[in-house]
Parts: structure tokens; C-alpha cells; sequence
């Protein structure tokens, strides 16, 4: 189904828990030693399963030689998978010192590019590791749209999402929303809101969401469909109409979780 994607991170054990961080002598396999699917080969089994829209963490990419980026947009072509968005999960835009800060900028830069070249849709930056003031949220507004623009010339729109320290709640991510001029789109995660006013805080977020990360809550290896289904509730009564990305992080095999995931998900559509 067109409305339907998958991020990596629901593969992340079969692809061997794959991390790979950059060093000074390129990127390092932070790996587990096991048997596993290279992201090479994700293209195609995504497709075996029905699904064509993907996302990718960051850290999955065992290369960013151009070469390899270019194999790999070739397998998406190949496979009919659309390359919907790039999750960038490192870099701090609100860190506090002005030089480091660059740095972080500049490396998240350079994700972008990966993006570009694979031929990704958008690039997911995280809108920031500081505590919530007021000064981190035009940090994060401003940042966000120096990075926007830079993306506009890769052919890639940037993405935030409620995820990590200054957009754990909903007030914050809406300010650095209404904040930023570039044209940002939102990734809503299911998942990511915690406590008593998890429901309030999606319910205010969605309006706005351009893309859901569809993530359960699981019970002795069963999804709670309690919960999941007043997700979907809110975000059809928010009027979404973008891909559901399915996330699942949980123990058991990953493509029977996926696919009970998908049919929670079409009862609702």
C-alpha cells in the first residue's frame, strides 16, 4: 500500500544490530558479529514484503563513498522503493557552545548530502538535545531553517519530529514550528510522547504531521491495541493523510510483528 513505509530500525537486529559511527578513518562497524542483512539487500526484501516506501537510520549506512550511495539508489529504483526519508539521529543544533555547535551543523550537512545522493525525499534532524527554554527553541527554529534551505539545493526537505530532549512534550515543538520560517515537514511518533498527557500532546502535534512513525506498545509479545488505536483515531481525526511508517523495536520476529502492525493499521483507514 502506498500509505504504507518501514524504517531500518524495525530491522535493526536483522541487520546485525548495524552502527556504524565516523571516525577519522572513515566509518567504523560497531556491529554486532552475526549473520546479517545488508542494508544493500533492504531495497528488495522490503518489496518482497508488499511495502515500498522506506526510511533509513543514518547509522545503517555502512559507506557514504558515492559509489555506494549510488548502488544503493539503484537497488531502490530496481525494487520500486521510494527512499522516503533519511533519519539523521546525530548532531546537536541547540548545543551551547557557538563552534561546536557549527561542527554539529556542518555534520548533519553532510547526512543531507547522503540524502541527496541516494535520492531520499526528506532528511529527519533532531530539533535538539537541550533542556527546554526559550533560548533552545530559536536555536533549534533558526537552525532548522539554515539547514531547510541547504537541503532545498540537494532536492530534500527537511523533517523534525518529537523525539529526543527539547521536543518531549508538545508545547516546544509547536513554538519551534511556528518559529521557523523554512517549509518543514513533521514526523509524529506514536511512541515518543510518555506519562499522562501522551493522547494531549499527539492530539495537538498531528494537525500538523506529515508522516507517522506507527510504533505499539507490546504486552507478553502482543500488541496493546488499546492504545494504538486511539493513535489512529487521533491522527485520522487530525485529518493524516501521509505514510504510516511501521516501528517495531520489540522482541519476536520482526515481519510477523510488522505485518500484524499493517493489518492494526488498515483497519483504520
Amino acid at each position: 500500500m502506498s500509505n504504507l513505509s518501514v524504517s531500518t530500525w524495525s530491522l535493526h537486529r536483522q541487520l546485525g544490530r548495524a552502527w556504524y559511527v565516523p571516525t577519522e578513518e572513515g566509518l567504523q562497524d560497531r556491529s554486532e558479529p552475526t549473520d546479517r542483512v545488508e542494508l544493500m539487500a533492504v531495497p528488495g526484501l522490503v518489496a518482497s514484503h508488499g511495502i515500498h516506501q522506506l526510511e533509513v537510520c543514518h547509522f545503517h549506512f555502512p559507506s557514504v563513498d558515492v559509489g555506494y550511495l549510488r548502488e544503493f539508489r539503484s537497488e531502490l529504483d530496481q525494487h520500486n522503493v521510494t527512499f522516503y526519508s533519511l533519519l539523521i539521529d546525530t548532531g546537536d543544533i541547540t548545543h551551547p557552545d557557538e563552534v561546536q555547535r557549527e561542527e554539529e551543523l556542518n555534520l548533519i550537512r553532510g547526512w543531507i548530502d547522503v540524502a541527496g545522493i541516494c535520492g531520499a525525499k526528506q532528511a529527519r534532524v533532531v530539533a535538539g538535545e537541550a533542556d527546554e527554554s526559550d533560548n533552545a527553541i530559536a536555536l533549534s527554529a533558526k537552525n532548522l531553517g539554515v539547514l531547510a534551505e541547504y537541503a532545498q539545493g540537494k532536492g530534500v526537505r527537511v523533517s523534525t519530529e518529537n523525539f529526543k530532549k527539547l521536543t518531549q512534550r508538545a508545547a516546544p515543538l509547536l513554538e519551534i514550528l511556528d518559529r521557523c520560517d523554512a517549509d518543514l515537514a513533521l514526523c509524529t511518533d506514536f511512541g515518543n510522547f510518555k506519562g499522562d498527557t501522551k493522547y494531549d500532546d499527539l492530539a495537538a502535534v498531528l494537525p500538523f504531521a506529515t508522516t507517522v512513525h506507527a510504533k505499539a506498545d507490546y504486552e507478553g509479545g502482543a500488541l496493546m491495541t488499546e492504545g494504538f488505536s486511539l493513535c489512529m483515531t487521533l491522527s485520522r481525526s487530525a485529518g493524516f493523510e501521509g505514510p504510516y511508517v511501521l516501528i517495531f523495536s520489540d522482541k519476536g520476529d520482526e515481519w510477523s510483528h510488522l505485518h500484524a502492525l499493517k493489518d492494526e493499521i488498515i483497519t483504520h483507514l
